[in-house]
């Protein structure tokens, strides 16, 4: 027995949680259909029985009944409809809600996905995935209408209804085999657009850095490069998706025409009467929109199917870190690295004490990079990260988020105000404030006349790329982990702002009655100096240790590495 694919096992999974409203609404949709399949054969029982008799008692009882028919036509609709649009609404909603969780587990998930990608799959891909609980009630509805209409024309002619009940199937075997390409070329489109949609994004975000280096037509031209591919990509899906339309189209519209050609043929030669011949004309006319519906089924499930496994492949993704169970005690938190291995780090020891102001720096930019990357993620290293005596990765992740948080050099700030950009849980205003002093962003809110209330677009567009670095630090710091790592917080601004935060970083971590530590990833002289002690990382290991001043006095490589 072959195994299902993930992308199948969500699709079964959304029809499963979402049964009743499913198959309720199904059920509506289908009396609805059995009906709309009723009305051409009532027309005709009218003419035959009441018009061509001229019976007025027969003529109201079947114009009553044709009557009631329309009601329940019109109520089974409606509360289908509601039903159905019920369940879409719900299950895209799951989906969205698991694909967020996945991407923001604590143990982060491994994926080469980029966010603009993620974000294509938790909307776009959430979407189409639940619009399957939509194809299997009008699927089934057009069954109902067309087995209704085909037991109706093999009353009135046989011929006629094996003609519909033989070339169905034939037609849609043939438009069947056109599926596998539809699902590539869907799948290759949605690929495509996830890229360009990431790459949108990262450009947006760098727009300001792009434009100060003079790159801002390079990466215009890379937009172009990618979006020229998803362009093709989805014309060439909607090519093929349109020739099939167009194909089951004609083939629908040609066995309707038949049907109704042959009618004719009967009724002259006197095979059928009158009213058959109108109701068989009134069944083929109907009969166009459940063939139709029929023919698109495999548009439809390749569509469906393929967003179902970019969504699986999210959600099945596998997480760096392992589960965290240690807990390290609740009091006076260290940092240990020893030995430690990670990309361009070769051999690195540093200790970090019970609050201590350590600031680090790096010959090369990338140890910078690698320690701070190495610190929030702590995964595929060799040696010892030890918080308080416990491997970092065995922490228990949202404990060791709340004792060791490592603020990125690259942070997002979100659509909102400043204050809510800053306060991510409820304050009593006083940290806040001491927080937005000591990041030196109360100077932010102080030129906009709403303060705190100052709107921040998205990703903080409307906010200069120091004033960004400030709001970030201040929740950084508004957080208060019992040890904080800070990668390059002051790169954007003036010197006399950063003076400001290297003296309020001292004092609302290092004062007489706090007790955290803070490890300060920077080559700023002017952050460094506000430091208990400072490590050089020559080539990826620790070259010389001591306070600023000193190492300045006696170390030609650090000289050089802090004042370039």
């Amino acid at each position: 027995m072959s195994k299902i694919s993930p992308g199948t096992a969500i699709l079964r999974r959304a029809v499963a949680r979402n049964g009743r409203r499913l198959w309720g609404g199904t059920a509506l949709a289908g009396v609805y259909q059995l009906c709309a399949a009723l009305v051409p054969i009532l027309i005709g029982v009218i003419v035959d029985r009441a018009v061509a008799t001229g019976d007025l008692t027969a003529l109201l009882t079947w114009i009553t009944t044709l009557a009631m028919v329309y009601l329940v036509l019109a109520v089974t609709y409606r509360l289908g409809a509601r039903q159905l649009q019920r369940a879409i609404a719900e299950e895209g909603h799951r989906l969205r809600v698991e694909l967020a969780a996945r991407i923001l587990d604590p143990r982060v998930l491994r994926t080469e996905r980029h966010t603009g990608d993620l974000l294509s799959v938790t909307t776009t891909d959430a979407e189409y995935t639940s619009y399957l609980l939509d194809h299997i009630p009008r699927i089934t509805s057009a069954l109902v209408a067309v087995t209704v209409s085909a037991v109706a024309l093999l009353l009135i002619s046989p011929p006629l209804g094996l003609t519909v009940l033989v070339a169905i199937p034939i037609v849609l075997a043939i438009l069947n085999l056109t599926a596998p390409l539809i699902a590539r070329r869907v799948k290759e489109q949605q690929d495509q657009a996830g890229r360009a949609t990431a790459l949108a994004t990262d450009l947006v975000t760098g727009l300001r850095p792009l434009r100060g280096i003079g790159a801002q037509d390079a990466g215009a031209a890379r937009y172009r490069r990618v979006s020229r591919r998803s362009l093709a990509a989805a014309l060439r899906a909607s090519r093929t998706q349109n020739a099939y339309l167009s194909a089951s189209t004609m083939l629908s519209t040609l066995l309707a025409g038949g049907i109704a050609v042959m009618a004719g043929w009967f009724a002259l030669t006197g095979r059928i009467t009158v009213g058959q011949f109108i109701t068989v004309i009134g069944s083929a006319q109907f009969l166009v929109e459940p063939f139709g519906v029929l023919a698109v089924v495999p548009s439809w499930t390749a569509a469906a199917r393929a967003s179902a496994d970019r969504v699986a492949a999210v959600l099945q993704a596998g997480v760096v870190l392992p589960p965290g169970v240690a807990a390290p005690p609740d009091t006076g938190y260290e940092l240990r690295l020893t030995d430690v291995t990670y990309g361009p780090l070769a051999g690195l020891h540093l200790h970090v004490r019970v609050g201590e102001f350590v600031g680090v720096v790096a010959r090369r930019p990338a140890d910078a990079e690698a320690l701070a990357r190495l610190l929030a993620v702590p995964d595929a290293y060799q040696g010892d990260i030890l918080l308080s005596g416990e491997r970092l990765e065995t922490v228990e992740r949202d404990r060791a988020r709340r004792v060791l948080h490592s603020e990125p050099h690259r942070t997002d700030l979100f659509t909102g105000t400043l204050a809510s950009n800053v306060a991510i849980h409820d304050d009593d205003g006083g940290r806040l404030a001491a927080a937005l002093r000591a990041a030196a962003a109360d100077e932010v809110a102080h030129l906009h006349p709403a303060g705190l209330h100052m709107p921040v677009t998205e990703r903080g567009a409307n906010l200069s790329g120091g004033q960004r670095q400030r709001v970030a630090l201040a929740r950084a710091l508004l957080a208060r982990p019992p040890l904080l790592v800070l990668h390059d917080p002051t790169t954007a601004v003036d010197a006399v702002t950063e003076q400001a935060i290297a003296d309020g970083i001292r004092a609302l971590r290092h004062g007489p009655d706090a007790s955290y530590g803070t490890v300060l990833i920077t080559s700023s002289p002017t952050l460094l100096a506000a430091t208990d002690r400072v490590v050089f990382l020559g080539d990826g290991t620790v070259t010389a240790e001591g306070a600023h001043a000193e190492l300045v006095t006696r170390d030609d490589s650090y000289r050089r590495a802090v004042r370039r």
